[in-house]
């Protein structure tokens, strides 16, 4: 069985081994083919509004920690979709303010593919070439059982709907979008809300309070958990209202 590691509350970007990169005192738009999965093939950008396959789905794989951008960079060689939300962060370099981007999560790559080209990429490609561990792998679905055996659980899939919210979340410049767990989190209503206006507008999710704010977190998976910046409740109302 698959453990769930959980991610961290934290401040900073998980940085893919430790180098940021330096966009300059603009920030890159988050919807670059190179960040977000190339689901339109339009120069300008990509939509998050997935094109419904019958055979293809979003999974999660684990990366061995530190190198997601490692394991993206070969997913797209073999021509496939894939999503690495990024972490945007201020930093102050020779008295000039500029950005940073890093994975936001530093142990998950999104997959969109068919369940057959998703395991041809698990088995193709090591840590490294001295080490006998694969880069890729499943994360299980904790809530079911396979049918062809109960005592094991399927692979993690994301329904599309649930993964167009968290890639318009994560797409959004905003350095106070943080991963967060269940324990770092105090619900303040646990109302589920969709967010009115502002920057976050569209996105679904429950109200909680996180470091003294109000905000609205995307839960897209047990243990993966991601928080919007503040949000006034002027911004947002009840879901099914």
């Amino acid at each position: 069985m698959e453990d769930n590691t959980k991610q961290p509350l934290t401040a900073d970007a998980s940085l893919y081994n430790g180098q940021p990169t330096d966009t300059g005192s603009s920030c890159p738009s988050a919807r670059l083919t190179s960040c977000t999965p190339s689901i339109s093939k339009n120069k300008g950008g990509v939509s998050v509004e997935n094109a419904q396959s019958e055979n293809k789905q979003w999974f999660v794989l684990r990366v061995s920690y530190g190198r997601v951008l490692k394991a993206k960079d070969f997913v797209e060689s073999k021509d496939l979709e894939c999503y690495v939300p990024l972490r945007y962060k201020e930093v102050r370099k020779q008295g000039k303010k500029r950005i940073i981007t890093g994975p936001l999560l530093s142990s998950f790559l999104f997959v969109h593919a068919t369940a057959e080209q998703v395991e041809t990429l698990l088995y193709e490609i090591k840590v490294s070439t001295n080490e006998s561990r694969n880069l890729l792998s499943y994360y299980f679905d904790h809530t079911s059982q396979r049918q062809d055996n109960p005592v094991r659980n399927p692979p993690l899939i994301i329904r599309d709907e649930a993964m167009d919210n968290f890639i318009k979340l994560t797409s959004i410049k905003n350095p106070h979008i943080i991963p967060v767990t269940s324990e770092n989190i105090m619900y303040k209503l646990a109302d589920e809300v969709v967010v009115t206006e502002g920057e976050f507008i569209g996105i679904h999710g429950r109200v909680a309070r996180i470091a003294g704010q109000q905000r609205v977190v995307v839960e897209l998976f047990e243990g993966c958990l991601v928080a919007s910046a503040y949000v006034p409740k002027e911004a947002m109302r009840k879901e099914n209202q």
